[in-house]
Order: structure tokens, then sequence, then C-alpha cells
């Protein structure tokens, strides 16, 4: 039965209009969720969405992650519905910006390896300070392996 319904899917997907079609991608939110009625009350929101292929609750990083074609503002509408404070996941790993102590990227109440996503933590790839960091990168095949 689960091929069946694999197909039909696959079909349904394909038949609708192009402007209706919503591409698969994840979609953070980040939620207030004290205790473990707050996640039971944002499970049971999240769960039967649909369009949902998975789905994470985690109430330590207070992030609720769903995976499928979904609209992230359906996603943020269904949580706000349960009554919980609730908005779009503002934060990026550590490990990905280039400045984390940047005015503004770095914010105390973030979860730990993690920096607010602000366009002055990035850097400007041709920069001086960039090229250096990307000549020393381990994952650049073309960088000097003497270090």
């Amino acid at each position: 039965m689960g091929i069946l319904r694999n197909l039909s899917e696959c079909f349904t997907f394909y038949t609708k209009p192009a402007e209706k079609r919503i591409p698969k991608k994840t979609v953070h939110v980040r939620v207030k969720m004290d205790c473990e009625g707050c996640v039971k009350k944002v499970t049971n929101a999240v769960e039967d969405f649909e369009g949902m292929e998975s789905f994470v609750v985690s109430k330590n990083l207070q992030r609720v992650s769903v995976t499928g074609n979904v609209d992230a503002q359906d996603v943020l509408d269904e949580v706000r519905g349960t009554g919980k404070t609730a908005d779009m996941w503002p934060f990026v790993p550590y490990n990905l910006v280039a400045y984390p102590y940047a005015q503004g990227a770095y914010d105390i109440k973030a979860p730990t390896g993690f920096v607010r996503n602000v366009p002055q933590a990035v850097g400007d790839p041709k920069s001086p300070e960039m090229k250096m960091m990307v000549l020393f990168n381990d994952d650049n095949p073309n960088a000097c392996s003497i270090m």
C-alpha cells in the first residue's frame, strides 16, 4: 500500500497548477516552550500539517523544524494558533559566519552554538581577511598545506 500511496502523491503533485506547488524545504520556527505540556501542544498542532514529511520539536533550542512541501507562513500561523509566542528562526550556526561578534550578531538569548543572522557577520568574500581565511582552509583543495 505504501507504493500506491507514494505514486498517487507523485501524480497529484504534478497535476497541481504551477502557482500552487510549494517546493520541499525545511522551515524553522522559534517557539517559547516552558514545559512538556507546551511541547505536546505544539506537537499536536504540527503533526497533522498538510504537506509535512517530518518535524522535530526541541524544547532546549525553543525550535520547531518542519520539513516537506510547506509554506513558512502557514507553519508559523499553525504554531501561533496554539497560543504560543512564535516567530521565524533568526539564528544561524556559529561556525557559518565570519564575524560572530559583529554588532547585532551576538545575542545572549541565542541557543548555544548560534548567533543572530545579520549581514555584518557574513563578511565580504573579496576582502583581504576572507581571502587569507580561505588560503589556509582545510576544505580548499588549493590551500597551503604547510600549516
